[in-house]
C-alpha cells in the first residue's frame, strides 16, 4: 500500500469536513435586512394554553410590509393562521370560553372584525362598518363585542365640496371616533341564507331569509375616543377620550365610564392634563390609569404618574411614585399589577402592589421586553422579548415560580449573517453629565487597527438604541460593520431609560447638548485609539436628523453626514409641525417671546460655518417635520458652497413605510457614505447581481 499521499489526502478531507461545518458567514444584502420578519403585538388565551401573534413580513411584489396572525397552541412550534393577500390581519384576541379568536383585518371591504374557531375553519366578518373599525374587544359574556369606528363624513362637507370644489380650514376638520357594540351569535353563520326581498309595501323582509345583527352606538358627543377597556364583570367601559384626534389635544384626554345597562356615561378622571386609562382591577371595583395630573408644560419629557382611582368611593391613591420611568403598558392582574419600564439599554418587568404601591423588577426574562400579556387568572404570561443577540421572539411562561420558555425561532433567519456585536459603552459629556451609548463591533474586530467610525442617532428624543444584532431602518449598519467600520449609537441627553432628570437636560439646550453627548462618544472612542478620525460620518432621522443637521453646521470633524427628517430651524418647524406643543415644551416660549432661544438651537443659525458634505432624506408629506425644514437646509449649504444633495421620498410622511423606498433610501446612505468615507462611487444597481 502506498502512504506517502495519505498525510496529505487527510488534511484536505479535514479541511473539507471543516468548511462544511463551520459555513462563512456573508454580510447580508440590503434587501435581506429589509426582508426579516418580526414578531408584533402578542395575545394569550384566558386559560394560558394558546399564544396568538402578529408577525410582520415584506411583499415586495405590492411594495408594503404584511402583517398576519401565527398561533402557537400548549407552546408547540406556531403556525401561520391568516393570509390576506392584498392587506394584513392583526390584533388577534381569544374569546373568554378559548374557542374562538378574533382579529381585524381589511379583505376588500375596509378593516372589519373577523372571528374564526380554533378548533379549523375559515374566518369570516363580524362587522360590515362604511368606515371600518380601528379596535375592539371581546365582551366577558362572549356574546358581543365592543370596538370603536369613525363617524361618517359630513354630508355638509360633500355638499360644500360639490359647489366650491377641495379646501381645508386648518385644525377645524377632522373625523372622532365612538364606542360601538354588536352581538355575536355563532349559531348565525351555520345556517344557510336566503335572499332577503323588501316588499313594496313594506319595510319588512321576507321570512325566514337570515338577517345579522347591526352594531349599536353606545357613546357619542363632541369628542373622540381614544382607548376602552371592558371590566371584568362586563358591566360597564371605562373610556379614555379627548375633544378631537388632533395630537395637541392629548393633554386634554379624561377618562369616563359607561354603564352598559343603563347607556349612561358619567365622567370619571378629569385632570388637567392627560389622563390615560390603563386597566380595570380584577374585582371590577377600581381602573387603573396614569396621568400627567396638572402639567401641560413637561409632559413631553417628564413622567406620568401612575394612580388608582375606586369606582364608588372616588378614593385615588398614587402607587410607585419612586419608579423613575414613564410606565408602559400597565395590566392589573389577580397577582398584582405588572409594567414595562425601561432601565438604560433594558425593558424589564416591575410588578407593582395594588395596596401599597411598593414595586419589584421580576428577574430572569429577557433583556427588552416589547409587550407582555396575562391569562385570566394572572398564572400564565406571554411576551414579544429579546436579548441583545436576538431578534424579537415570543416566549410563553408561568409568574409563579417565575419561569418562561421561548416558542418561535425568529432569530435563526440570521444564522448564518455575519452581524453586529454589540457593546454599551459610558462616557462624560462637554458639562460632565454620564451618557451611554451601544457600540457596533464587526465580527472579526481587531483592537489594534483604528476603523472608520459610523455614528448613527436615534429619533424621540425619548427614544433609545439598545444592543441589537441587525440595527437598521435605513442605515446599512451591519453592512457598514462588515465592510470595516464601528458604528456608534449614543443615547445622548433626554434618551429614555436614564430617568426624568436626563430626560429633562435638553430642555432649552436642544442641539447643543445633544452635540455635547456626541462629540463626547467620539472622543471618548478617538482617546482609546480605536477611530480613524479622517474617516468619521454621522446620520440620523427625525431628532437624530435634526441633531444631524446640527452638527452640519457647528462642527467640521465629520467627513460626511446625512440628516433623515430633520428640523433646520426651529422657527420654520414651530409654524409648520402638527405638534406644536412639543417646541414650546423644551424651548420653553414661542419664536415670538424668545427668539434667541431659537436661534442657539437651530441649525440654520451658523450655516456660514457649514464644511460638510451632507445628504438630506425627507417624506413628501411629512407632517411631523415638514419637508421646507429640507429645503431651508439644502439652499443654505448650496448658498455655502457645500456639497449637498436631497432626496426627497414620494408620496411618505415621516417614515418610509414600504420595503422599495426604504431599499432607495438604505441605497442613498451607502452611496453617500461610500463617496466621502471610503472614496468610493457606487452606482444604483438596476438588476440583482
Amino acid at each position: 500500500m502506498d502512504t506517502k499521499h495519505l498525510l496529505p489526502i487527510f488534511f484536505l478531507l479535514l479541511i473539507i469536513s471543516t468548511t462544511n461545518g463551520q459555513q462563512a458567514k456573508k454580510s447580508p444584502s440590503f434587501e435581506e435586512v429589509i426582508s426579516l420578519k418580526s414578531a408584533g403585538y402578542v395575545a394569550i388565551s384566558p386559560n394560558g394554553e394558546n399564544v396568538a401573534f402578529a408577525l410582520q413580513s415584506t411583499d415586495w411584489k405590492n411594495n408594503r410590509f404584511d402583517t398576519e396572525i401565527w398561533l402557537s397552541k400548549a407552546g408547540l412550534a406556531p403556525v401561520q393562521l391568516t393570509r390576506n393577500s392584498e392587506n394584513s390581519s392583526f390584533s388577534p384576541i381569544f374569546s373568554p370560553d378559548d374557542k374562538w379568536l378574533a382579529f381585524l383585518s381589511d379583505r376588500g371591504n375596509k378593516t372589519q372584525i373577523f372571528v374564526m374557531r380554533l378548533a379549523g375553519g375559515e374566518p369570516f366578518a363580524i362587522t360590515e362598518e362604511e368606515e371600518g373599525v380601528s379596535d375592539f374587544a371581546w365582551h366577558p359574556d362572549g356574546q358581543k363585542f365592543i370596538f370603536t369606528k369613525n363617524e361618517k363624513e359630513d354630508s355638509k362637507k360633500k355638499s360644500l365640496s360639490k359647489r366650491y370644489g377641495s379646501f381645508e380650514i386648518d385644525d377645524a376638520e377632522f373625523t372622532r371616533s365612538h364606542l360601538w357594540e354588536i352581538v355575536f351569535d355563532p349559531t348565525l353563520w351555520d345556517q344557510n341564507e336566503l335572499p332577503c326581498y323588501e316588499k313594496s309595501d313594506s319595510l319588512k323582509v321576507a321570512a325566514g331569509c337570515l338577517v345579522f345583527p347591526k352594531a349599536k352606538q353606545l357613546t357619542q358627543g363632541d369628542f373622540t375616543v381614544n382607548s376602552f377597556k371592558l371590566s371584568p364583570d362586563g358591566k360597564m367601559v371605562a373610556y379614555s377620550h379627548q375633544p378631537d384626534p388632533l395630537i395637541s389635544s392629548m393633554t386634554k384626554s379624561d377618562i369616563s365610564i359607561l354603564d352598559l345597562q343603563t347607556g349612561n356615561s358619567k365622567l370619571f378622571v378629569d385632570n388637567k392634563s392627560s389622563d390615560m386609562l390603563q386597566d380595570w382591577s380584577p374585582d371590577a371595583k377600581q381602573i387603573l390609569f396614569t396621568s400627567f395630573v396638572d402639567d401641560t408644560v413637561s409632559n413631553f419629557y417628564k413622567n406620568a404618574k401612575i394612580f388608582t382611582k375606586h369606582i364608588i368611593s372616588g378614593e385615588s391613591r398614587q402607587l410607585g411614585a419612586q419608579l423613575d420611568e414613564n410606565p408602559g403598558q400597565l395590566i392589573w392582574t389577580s397577582k398584582g399589577i405588572y409594567g414595562a419600564f425601561w432601565d438604560k439599554t433594558n425593558r424589564p418587568i416591575y410588578r407593582i402592589e395594588p395596596k401599597d404601591g411598593t414595586f419589584k423588577r421580576l428577574e430572569g426574562l429577557p433583556e427588552q421586553i416589547s409587550a407582555v400579556t396575562f391569562s385570566k387568572n394572572g398564572d400564565k404570561m406571554a411576551l414579544n422579548a429579546r436579548n441583545g443577540n436576538q431578534l424579537n421572539e415570543i416566549w410563553l411562561g408561568n409568574v409563579q415560580p417565575l419561569s418562561t420558555k421561548k416558542i418561535t425561532a425568529w432569530t435563526d433567519q440570521i444564522k448564518d449573517w455575519n452581524v453586529a456585536d454589540s457593546e454599551v459603552i459610558l462616557w462624560r459629556s462637554k458639562d460632565g453629565t454620564l451618557v451611554e451609548g451601544v457600540l457596533h463591533k464587526p465580527q472579526d474586530y481587531d483592537p489594534n487597527k483604528k476603523y472608520p467610525l459610523l455614528v448613527v442617532i436615534h429619533g424621540g428624543p425619548t427614544g433609545i438604541d439598545t444592543p441589537s444584532p441587525v440595527p437598521a431602518y435605513v442605515y446599512p449598519i451591519v453592512q457598514w460593520l462588515n465592510k470595516g467600520a464601528l458604528v456608534l449609537r449614543p443615547n445622548y441627553r433626554g434618551s429614555a431609560g436614564y430617568g426624568e432628570d436626563f430626560r429633562s437636560l435638553n430642555v432649552e439646550n436642544l442641539g447643543v447638548g445633544d452635540a455635547w453627548d456626541v462629540m463626547g462618544g467620539v472622543d471618548f472612542l478617538s482617546a482609546k485609539g480605536m477611530i480613524d478620525t479622517e474617516r468619521m460620518g454621522v446620520m440620523g432621522w427625525s431628532q437624530g436628523g435634526y441633531i444631524s443637521a446640527f452638527l452640519t453646521t457647528n462642527t467640521n470633524r465629520f467627513k460626511a453626514i446625512s440628516v433623515g427628517a430633520g428640523i433646520s430651524n426651529w422657527m420654520t418647524y414651530y409654524v409648520n409641525t402638527d405638534i406644536h406643543p412639543f417646541t414650546i415644551q423644551y424651548l420653553k416660549a414661542n419664536p415670538w417671546d424668545n427668539e434667541e432661544i431659537y436661534r442657539m438651537t437651530s441649525p440654520m443659525t451658523n450655516i456660514k460655518n457649514a464644511q460638510t458634505p451632507t445628504l438630506i432624506q425627507h417624506g413628501e408629506f411629512d407632517r411631523r417635520v415638514p419637508i421646507p425644514n429640507a429645503y431651508e437646509l439644502l439652499q443654505g449649504l448650496r448658498d455655502q458652497g457645500v456639497p449637498s444633495e436631497l432626496v426627497v421620498y414620494k408620496g411618505f410622511g415621516h417614515g418610509i413605510t414600504k420595503p422599495k423606498e426604504r431599499l432607495a433610501a438604505t441605497w442613498h446612505n451607502w452611496q453617500w457614505f461610500s463617496r466621502y468615507i471610503w472614496n468610493e462611487e457606487i452606482e444604483l444597481p438596476l438588476e440583482d447581481n
